[in-house]
């Protein structure tokens, strides 16, 4: 078997996986989409405060699974086109956008997120947009770099939110002590039954496999595609329970020592030029 070939199918374990979890995160109070309904934001407060205003902006979401964040983005006033390439998932965020009356400045695309300029619009939008728990999916970070610059105006902004690559290497009950290479990029193929909405859900498609990179591969990628990096932040700070020893603050998770902690997240912003 080739290594492309070899790719292609793993990617399209991937899709089964994802296609089977859209109805299971749906019904999840993971997602609590009757709250999102009623008018529950979706977003980390530093995402809001970093990206800024976005009303009448034109803003790509990549991989945006059933659109609640895609929406947010929406609700605070940017028109918005969200691409996954699970169809189910995108034909639950088309739905979820007309319930709320959203349908008007949002639409969803299902496709390859590789193929994204050519989806969506080469040079069509003023933000490209993605968020966590995305970039291990991709198997190629430096393409992916390029494909986002393609869909980027002159001037246009990369903003990316993203568990933090320690947070693959960490071991899972504290998050304290490295149990993975960080430095290893190969494929990392696993058994993954349920879904981290609902661990206890009946499934079928659990063979999933997820790609590393490093902070310094996605930094490097950006710059490599020609866009200017603005900054990149890290966080204390996850919305789910990555570790068994984080604890709840507020609807996020910290390490409950607040003098030896290690990063949760990342934030990064990077522009085209103008």
């Amino acid at each position: 078997m080739s290594d492309t070939s070899s790719t292609a199918d793993m990617t399209e374990n991937n899709r089964r996986h994802w296609d089977e979890r859209v109805p299971i995160n749906t019904a999840s109070s993971f997602y609590d989409l009757d709250g999102f309904r009623a008018g529950d934001g979706d977003l980390d407060r530093f995402q809001i405060t970093e990206l800024g205003d976005v009303t009448g902006l034109d803003l790509a979401h990549l991989q945006c699974h059933i659109g609640l964040d895609t929406l947010s983005w929406a609700r605070r006033g940017a028109r918005v086109s969200g691409l996954d390439f699970s169809a189910p998932a995108i034909r639950t965020a088309s739905d979820l956008a007309a319930e709320i009356g959203l349908d008007h400045r949002a639409r969803f695309v299902a496709a390859d997120v590789y193929d994204a300029a050519e989806e969506l619009g080469s040079g069509a939008f003023d933000v490209v947009y993605t968020g966590n728990g995305a970039l291990m999916w991709l198997f190629d970070i430096d393409r992916w770099a390029r494909t986002v610059a393609d869909l980027l105006r002159p001037g246009g902004r990369l903003y990316l939110a993203e568990f933090h690559p320690l947070t693959d290497v960490l071991d899972d009950d504290r998050g304290a002590t490295v149990v993975r290479d960080y430095f290893s990029r190969d494929a990392r193929t696993y058994d993954s039954p349920g879904s981290y909405a609902d661990w206890e859900a009946e499934t079928t498609h659990n063979t999933v496999t997820e790609w590393h990179h490093t902070l310094g591969d996605v930094i490097s990628a950006v710059a490599g595609a020609g866009l200017r990096v603005e900054f990149v932040h890290e966080h204390g700070t996850i919305p789910f329970q990555r570790y068994g020893a984080l604890v709840a603050d507020g609807a996020r998770f910290v390490y409950p020592d607040r003098s030896a902690r290690l990063p949760l997240m990342y934030s990064l912003a990077a522009s085209a030029p103008a």
